[in-house]
């Protein structure tokens, strides 16, 4: 996400690190590659032209003219206004009633469905709650089926009335969540390919029932400037509390991003950011304006380790580690915990300076990691401990068991020696971190 505009913004940023001092000449320069950058990421012209005159502005002033690092200066003003428009503070949920009811809305194909089951499941794992999935898109071919398989897929119960009336399936929904003490109640409204007044209607009279605590609007980040227009006219008619931003994966622009909150005034509450359906992410303006301008986001990185990796068993192998006792069973373990973090190149991306580093373009087969764990899997635990053992007739077995060759084997031996060195050369502290 954002990887053209982080890369055109990181481009001018770098350029002031060769002025001594800002000028309003060399600053010209420099707000103009920004707002190309901008424009290109299909940013709102008035979006643009505010942020650039505030930039200048700021970068002009006499905090800035007295300052020792002037660039460091000129590059934390970028990161403040950019988390201005980005929305300031995390925007959090209503999480009140009993049951909490958060109705969905959108148009087709912005991935409405699917991500009122991604939230329904990080509510779950994130805050402990019960929820319930309400079909009531009795409209769309298949759309009730869809959101029935995605509560399979993820156990979580789905309450439908096939092809009835909307606002009757939504009260008696309601009736079912108190009665059997569901906390949050997700309504899957119907979308169109354009807003029409029945659609409107309709999701009127839900809202009116319901009373939800939140009307999010399901956005796909792909629209451009349309998506301005239709988060307006659903917010004309339905009092929004929020939106949620779909596709961010594949959206390298990501100019509805950074025009939503200060044309509308509504906080982008979640991203997708991928199709996995533990691929939503709450939305932090000042996480993300780092990641733009290429700080990193350490902070998501870590948050992304806690939820899925075991702590115990991260502990024993960094003792393990520490001790120089680290094996091959041991590289299985922490290969199995990596794969639950999601695409290693998309964790790459996190670190500080990584479109710097030539890492925005990694790609990562997953068939690589399979092949890998696959050839470790065929050793016996004596091979896996004792990698030294592994003489020719046992890599052909190996390599035969796990369907790779020879080479691969070797390989992955030669590879693991080399982290075995590295980690006894940080043991012996004869290695420095290169930062």
């Amino acid at each position: 996400m954002f990887e053209n505009l982080g890369e055109r913004l990181q481009n001018a940023i770098h350029k002031i690190k060769g002025y001594g001092k800002i000028t309003e000449e060399n600053i010209r320069e420099i707000t103009r590659e920004l707002r190309l950058a901008l424009l290109e990421a299909d940013v709102n012209y008035t979006v643009v032209k505010e942020f650039i005159q505030n930039v200048k502005e700021k970068a002009l002033g006499e905090e800035v003219s007295k300052s020792l690092k002037p660039s460091e200066a000129f590059i934390k003003i970028v990161k403040d206004e950019l988390v201005e428009l980005l929305g300031r503070e995390k925007a959090s949920l209503n999480i009140t009633g009993n049951p909490s009811v958060f109705m969905l809305v959108g148009l087709q194909g912005s991935g409405k469905t699917t991500t009122t089951g991604k939230l329904s499941l990080l509510l779950r794992k994130k805050m402990s709650k019960k929820p319930l999935l309400v079909a009531c898109d009795i409209y769309r071919p298949a759309a009730i089926d869809q959101l029935k398989q995605i509560g399979k897929e993820l156990n979580i119960e789905v309450f439908e009335e096939g092809k009835t009336n909307p606002v009757f399936i939504v009260e008696h929904a309601l009736s079912y969540a108190k009665e059997n003490h569901f906390d949050v109640v997700l309504i899957d409204t119907a979308g169109r390919l354009h807003i029409d007044e029945e659609l409107m209607e309709e999701l009127s009279n839900i809202q009116n029932l319901a009373k939800p605590q939140e009307t999010i609007l399901v956005l796909d980040s792909m629209m451009g400037q349309d998506a301005i227009h239709v988060i307006t006219n659903f917010h004309e008619k339905l009092s929004l509390t929020g939106v949620i931003l779909t596709k961010l994966d594949g959206d390298t622009k990501g100019g509805v991003a950074l025009s939503v909150r200060h044309l509308t005034h509504l906080p982008i509450k979640f991203i997708g950011v991928s199709e996995k359906m533990d691929g939503l992410e709450e939305f932090y303006p000042d996480r993300m304006a780092g990641r733009i301008i290429g700080e990193g986001d350490f902070l998501s990185m870590i948050e992304k380790a806690e939820a899925v990796i075991d702590e115990e068993e991260a502990l024993n192998l960094t003792k393990k580690m520490g001790k120089g006792q680290f094996d091959l069973e041991d590289f299985l373990k922490t290969f199995k915990q990596m794969k639950k973090l999601g695409p290693l190149e998309n964790l790459l991306k996190l670190l500080p300076g990584a479109s710097k580093m030539g890492i925005k373009d990694v790609k990562i087969d997953p068939k690589d990691m399979a092949h890998v764990e696959a050839i470790i899997l065929s050793m016996t635990m004596e091979e896996r401990k004792h990698p030294e053992i592994l003489k020719a007739s046992r890599k052909m077995r190996i390599a035969k068991g796990s369907g790779r060759s020879v080479e691969e084997v070797n390989r992955l031996l030669k590879q693991f020696e080399q982290m075995q060195k590295m980690m006894k050369q940080f043991q012996n502290g004869n290695l420095k971190m290169p930062f």
